[in-house]
């Protein structure tokens, strides 16, 4: 993968890597972060946002009661040597607890007993992570338990874990509160938050760690200085120091090596897409909000902006629909892309221009990509 300049001046010990400005959706860093790996528990992540949106439905209140299987207690509990939350099996445990034991304590009892509670079976649940993964645009992900325990086919990307990150993030907010919280006890065993970053890192609030022996020691963090929040994904780490040193790394040159720069207003236009069988050839887009990117102090990384499109877009189209997406490139990295939606209102045409404008669209194609000011 090509890298832009603005890469150039750091460099990670870390297999894959990325890291992203939640403000803007910059990706200000990236090392091989579309490889899929291995998440370990990292796949918890996942397992968690279906949980707090099934809270959030009301269909899991936080004092319901779920009983341990047998099953939840002999692969993930005391009996399997993994991380554990130490529940009994036949024991009734609140979703509360449940909760920190799989965010705090990455217990894969605590895990499994939640996707059972949701899904009568870890197996189904699996069903729905895969599903829940699409609708959330993570299209490389698989999943093949709730744990991250050892799995050939289960996989993630850098890219797509911190995608998943910024959802829980944005979406959860009450919920993500916990990835924050220091330390768990249950069963008179007290146990300390596993993300090294908690404590020891200015503004550090979440998330996740990882470990099995095929994907080494990953991380997944978040910190939030002068408003500005970052999240960093590190993949393959041969070492908890190493671990943590190069996500400390990372975060530290994100919030000290960029300046925010804006791109696009609010209401500005940015290009015209081609319409199909319209009263107009083309349709006005914009983004729908302002569109700002971090950019490198002191260094001048060429900036470009694209629209892209795949039709026909047919007419009739609506104010508001989306046509594509904006990519913007820094160098040669794909540092932001946001959806665009049509500016204005394009009926449909009359028959010769729905006429003209078939013959143009079957001698050209139907990709687009047309060009947008930086």
């Amino acid at each position: 993968m090509s890298t832009a300049k603005a890469q150039d001046a750091f460099q990670t010990t870390v297999r894959n890597a990325i890291l992203i400005d939640v403000g803007t959706e910059s990706v200000l860093f990236e090392k091989a972060a579309d490889e899929l790996q291995a998440p370990a528990s990292l796949a918890k992540l996942m397992t968690m946002s279906i949980v707090f949106e099934e809270m959030r439905q009301g269909r899991l209140p936080l004092d319901q009661e779920v009983v341990i299987s047998t099953d939840a207690w002999r692969r993930g509990g005391a009996p399997s040597r993994t991380s554990s939350m130490y529940v009994a099996v036949n024991s009734r445990v609140r979703v509360q607890d449940l909760l920190r034991g799989a965010i705090i304590q990455s217990g894969n009892d605590a895990s499994i007993a939640l996707a059972e509670a949701i899904s009568g079976t870890e197996a189904n649940f699996v069903v729905l992570m895969n599903k829940r993964a699409r609708d959330l645009g993570l299209v490389r992900s698989v999943f093949r338990n709730a744990t991250g325990l050892p799995d050939p086919d289960q996989r993630m990307t850098a890219r797509e874990v911190a995608r998943l990150a910024e959802h829980i993030i944005k979406t959860f907010p009450e919920q993500y509160a916990v990835y924050a919280e220091r330390e768990f006890t249950w069963n008179n065993i007290r146990q300390q938050n596993r993300n090294p970053l908690l404590g020891t890192y200015n503004g550090a609030d979440g998330l996740k760690t990882g470990y099995i022996e095929e994907a080494g020691f990953n991380l997944a963090g978040s910190a939030v200085q002068s408003n500005q929040r970052l999240i960093v994904v590190v993949l393959g780490a041969r070492s908890l120091q190493e671990r943590t040193n190069e996500a400390r790394k990372l975060l530290d040159w994100g919030f000290r090596s960029f300046e925010l720069r804006d791109l696009f207003a609010e209401s500005e236009t940015l290009g015209d897409v081609r319409v199909f069988g319209g009263a107009s050839a083309t349709v006005p887009v914009t983004a729908g909000k302002l569109v700002r990117l971090l950019l490198p102090r002191g260094q001048s990384d060429r900036v470009s902006a694209q629209i892209v499109y795949q039709g026909p877009v047919k007419a009739p189209v609506r104010q508001g629909t989306e046509i594509g997406k904006l990519r913007v490139m820094r160098g040669a990295q794909l540092a932001l892309e946001v959806p665009v939606y049509a500016a204005a209102d394009v009926e449909v045409g009359s028959l010769s221009q729905r006429a003209m404008q078939g013959a143009w669209e079957a001698a050209s194609g139907w990709l687009r990509s047309g060009i947008a000011r930086p």
